[in-house]
């Protein structure tokens, strides 16, 4: 019986094949730098690159199998994702990847699931790569089994992904930016661009001065120098997606505004005085403004353009119900 979870799962992604590497996956497409990076997340020293295959599903690599006892021992397969917005549902997109991995794995190596003998599978290890500006911690864990609803203390799910985060920012996680110098030199490019639109620059400008910098500085040079323009386009689609964000988010404050002052007519109604509905007005103006701003905010931190703090001194008196706000909206 030939594995085949597509027509079990009813569904099979198709490729695109027009899609457009973001800039973290397009520097780590040379398997040199894929196994440096590999090395400095799980402490090995594997020297040979071709010990390194990548699988062709969008963003999956895993480790070749090799006749070498030790090796297989601790085979492993990897995938590996890149985020520049926080994401609570890696572990779920994570399920979906692996679960075609080890359909092609098992087929590959002409196992059958009605054998007598157990399938021996390499073992999985998931990695996302975060640089957005709303998470602060150099590593956390999301686990599937907090997606599920409760069944009761004694049921344990038949399902589990678990999906490592690290923060690749420039500044965090040190011993592996120290381990992995390409890691640390795509954290101070993206870094570069930051500041330099903190500063008031175009993003053309800033994206044209972080490269001459880092060409400047021998940082990503050589893949700067083979491939300037792709990047600079690459960055530039990049954010250009955002921006389309910010124009959603600026028509919710609008329509923000336009709730909150129906809200405060219809309060100041019920109140049946004229204290009452003026009073509703005010608190629901004040309060679709709130609410539209901290849209706007939100998705600036999310896209990187502003820090938290940054964001918490802009909404000044209301900063700790900017707080709560934005954890609930990060629960959802």
């Amino acid at each position: 019986m030939k594995l085949n979870l597509s027509k079990v799962f009813r569904f099979r992604r198709k490729v695109n094949r027009k899609y457009k590497d973001v800039l973290f996956r397009f520097i780590f497409r040379d398997k040199k730098d894929l196994l440096s990076l590999y090395n400095a997340i799980n402490g090995t020293d594997y020297q040979n690159p071709e010990e390194l295959e990548i699988n062709t599903l969008e963003n999956v690599i895993y480790m070749k199998m090799k006749n070498d006892l030790s090796f297989l021992v601790g085979a492993s397969m990897n995938l590996y994702e890149h985020q520049s917005t926080w994401n609570p549902n890696m572990p779920l997109r994570g399920l979906f990847y692996f679960a075609e991995l080890y359909e092609r794995y098992v087929n590959s190596q002409g196992y059958r699931l009605t054998g007598s003998t157990r399938i021996p599978l390499p073992f999985p290890n998931y990695i996302v790569f975060y640089n957005g500006m709303e998470w602060e911690a150099e590593q956390t864990e999301l686990t599937l089994s907090e997606a599920f609803e409760e069944q009761g203390e004694d049921r344990k799910p038949a399902l589990e992904c678990r999906a490592t985060i690290l923060n690749i920012n420039s500044g965090h996680n040190r011993e592996l930016m120290e381990k992995c110098r390409r890691l640390e030199e795509y954290a101070e490019f993206i870094q570069r661009i930051r500041d330099n639109l903190q500063k008031g620059m175009r993003l053309e400008g800033a994206v044209e001065r972080a490269i001459e910098y880092c060409l400047a500085h021998g940082i990503l040079a050589d893949i700067l120098r083979k491939g300037q323009m792709e990047v600079r386009n690459m960055l530039l689609e990049e954010y250009n997606e955002k921006a389309d964000r910010e124009y959603l988010r600026k028509e919710s404050l609008e329509e923000g505004i336009k709730q909150g002052r129906e809200e405060g007519r219809k309060e100041g109604r019920e109140e049946g005085r004229k204290e009452g509905r003026e009073e509703g007005r005010k608190e629901g103006r004040e309060e679709g403004i709130a609410l539209g701003s901290f849209e706007i905010l939100a998705g600036l931190v999310e896209d990187g353009i502003i820090s938290m703090d940054q964001a918490k001194k802009r909404v000044k008196e209301r900063k700790e119900e900017f707080i709560l706000w934005y954890q609930k909206r990060k629960k959802k």
